[in-house]
């Protein structure tokens, strides 16, 4: 399980013109789910997301998370993030789960992580989506699961 986060000054996902999710200060989590991912991947992932200390103390040095600075969680699925690009020059997507096993588990994620943290908004699985941000820093790390 790979997960993109990027510390954000606001991110909002839109689905046909709509807006589905929406944060102010926080974190934009591209989540991909790939062959063999488990349950246990999923609460590995998502204790990371929570804890990962990317935000400035007083100091100005990268000591608290996201909960510490009252920020937003947007949870966007990314299937392409589990994609093979080591040969050719078109990703192979062999790695990444099956559709149904990744919605379950990426449905598993969302609600898991809305019982533990106050501030989280979503995308819609598997829909075309156009996700907006103002990376702050720019801060931006890959994560496993």
């Amino acid at each position: 399980m790979l997960g993109l986060i990027q510390r954000v000054s606001y991110a909002h996902v839109e689905v046909n013109g709509d807006k589905v999710g929406e944060i102010g200060h926080g974190i934009l989590l591209l989540l991909g789910i790939q062959v063999g991912d488990t349950e246990e991947n999923v609460d590995r992932l998502q204790d990371k997301v929570l804890q990962y200390r990317i935000f400035p103390d007083e100091q100005g040095r990268m000591n608290l998370n996201v909960e510490q600075v009252g920020g937003g969680l947007l949870v966007v699925s990314q299937f392409t993030l589990a994609a093979n690009t080591r040969k050719g020059l078109r990703p192979s997507f062999t790695s990444a789960a099956a559709p149904e096993q990744a919605e379950k588990l990426y449905n598993y994620f969302i609600n898991r992580v809305e019982h533990l943290y106050p501030d989280v908004a979503s995308g819609i699985f598997g829909a075309d989506m156009q996700v907006s941000l103002c990376n702050d820093g720019p801060v931006t790390f890959l994560l496993e699961g």
